[in-house]
């Protein structure tokens, strides 16, 4: 399965029919343009999936914006996790084991590495479940492995 499928499959409930991945950070974020040339952010932590510039022209200034750049490069975060476990294996990204919605946090228990497609699909699948449940709703994970 390619990036592409994987989103398309696992995010386009949201909307999105995607066209290609523009930008690709540590932590598996994705910035996506869609076949009507709109610019949308994946971010997988935070279990969402929404338009970020929906112009080229809008992409651009979102490319200048310091406190966009600040929060898309991690880099403080980024490099303590790359000591925590080690330098990224080819197609693995960073990640929460428990997205921040569902109670996770940026805890040395919490962070891993997982290859990209699953990520996707895993975030995807996860905050499809979740849309229609009001913040601060407890929520019970059944994992089967």
């Amino acid at each position: 399965m390619t990036t592409i499928e994987a989103i398309k499959n696992s995010w386009g409930w949201t909307g999105l029919d995607p066209l290609e991945v523009i930008a690709m950070n540590e932590f598996g974020n994705l910035l996506i343009r869609d076949k009507s040339a709109c610019i949308w952010r994946l971010c997988p932590e935070d279990l969402y999936c929404k338009i970020v510039a929906p112009s080229e022209t809008e992409y651009r200034d979102l490319l200048e914006n310091a406190e966009f750049i600040d929060d898309w490069e991690m880099k403080t975060l980024v490099q303590a996790v790359r000591e925590m476990l080690g330098v990224l294996e080819e197609g693995r990204r960073y990640c929460l084991k428990l997205p921040g919605p569902v109670g996770g946090t940026y805890s040395s228990d919490n962070l891993t590495t997982l290859r990209l497609i699953e990520l996707i699909e895993f975030s995807g699948y996860l905050a499809n479940q979740i849309k229609d449940i009001p913040d601060g709703t407890q929520i019970r994970l059944d994992v089967a492995s």
